[in-house]
């Protein structure tokens, strides 16, 4: 069988389709919190491996759910009333027989407190990763025998699953649009200016021909937001700025931008949260729901279903083609 194949498409660019969409869920999403937990205990177990038996060990610990608490969000305030759960479930090597004999247990559930608390912490200014989160690993055990580890190294790397991967490039404008909307609304420059602004954002495009109408979905931090027209006030800036942004990134393009619709102040529906996720008031999350690989959610694309996050990065295809 061939190693390459190179073939002209037959199909004409994306950007000049008449209609394209796409997505970007943002860091605080519960999407990309289960894939990101996934992923962080996956680097934890590969460091620990790596340090303690020289080599990365067997496992996938792709599966994680996000499980939404209930919050009591107010106007100047509001608190948690039962906290977020995050479960992650996988396979790895707990327990491994060492050259000398005597066997070394890996210490995974301390491992997956360190990735979930860290990550939690590093991304989130108003989450209590002590009050408002608990989280559950259900990993499966599994020993290996070090030596047969290192005698198979000395031959061709095998995979451990069948999987393939897609990619593409360049961008286009309204990929790109997308993408470094979600970045600029979630870094730390715009969280100064406006800190109202949570990190539960999701970005949405529908481009017909040469309009784009961008869909945000924000969440807003209770307790920095004394009453209604403060929040208004904030959901306008909001919009005001990603016009601006928007003239930068796509040109001869006519932007239409749309925040937090599905507010209905005079019905008192405002988009307001105590943590700065909508994870706290029953929106759940999977590993695999969120974004690509790329960081998009791109339905006009080739795209692969595979859940790269927890998936291990020596063995596992699926994560190193994509």
């Amino acid at each position: 069988m061939a190693r390459f194949s190179i073939e002209r498409l037959g199909v004409k660019p994306v950007s000049e389709y008449t209609v394209e969409m796409v997505e970007r869920k943002g860091v605080g999403h519960p999407d990309y919190i289960a894939d990101a937990v996934s992923e962080a205990f996956s680097r934890e177990l590969c460091k620990y491996y790596l340090r303690e038996f020289g080599t990365i060990l067997h496992h996938n610990v792709d599966k994680g759910l996000v499980v939404g608490g209930r919050a009591n969000p107010r106007f100047g305030g509001g608190e948690v009333l039962e906290p977020i759960r995050i479960i992650v479930a996988g396979r790895a090597v707990t327990e491994v027989k060492k050259r000398g004999g005597g066997r070394v247990e890996v210490p995974v559930d301390e491992l997956l407190e360190k990735a979930v608390k860290g990550f939690l912490r590093k991304n989130f200014r108003y989450l209590d990763v002590e009050k408002h989160v608990r989280f559950e690993g259900m990993i499966r055990s599994g020993s290996t025998d070090l030596v047969g580890i290192f005698n198979l190294k000395r031959g061709v790397p095998l995979a451990n699953d069948t999987s393939f991967g897609v990619c593409f490039a360049p961008l286009t404008p309204t990929e790109r649009l997308v993408l470094e909307t979600e970045k600029l609304l979630n870094s730390a420059k715009f969280k100064k200016e406006l800190p109202e602004v949570g990190e539960d954002i999701k970005v949405m495009a529908l481009r017909i021909r040469d309009k784009i109408r961008l869909t945000i979905s924000a969440a807003m931090i209770s307790s920095l937001v004394p009453d209604k027209d403060h929040y208004l006030n904030v959901k306008e800036e909001v919009k005001r700025r990603v016009e601006d942004f928007s003239a930068k990134i796509v040109e001869g393009m006519d932007v239409e931008v749309n925040v937090n619709v599905g507010d209905k102040p005079r019905a008192g529906i405002f988009y307001l949260t105590v943590t700065g996720t909508s994870a706290e008031m029953g929106d759940d999350g999977n590993t695999g729901r969120g974004n690509r690989v790329n960081g998009l959610i791109t339905p006009c694309r080739q795209m692969s279903l595979e859940a790269t996050a927890g998936k291990n990065p020596v063995s596992h295809v699926g994560k190193i083609y994509n």
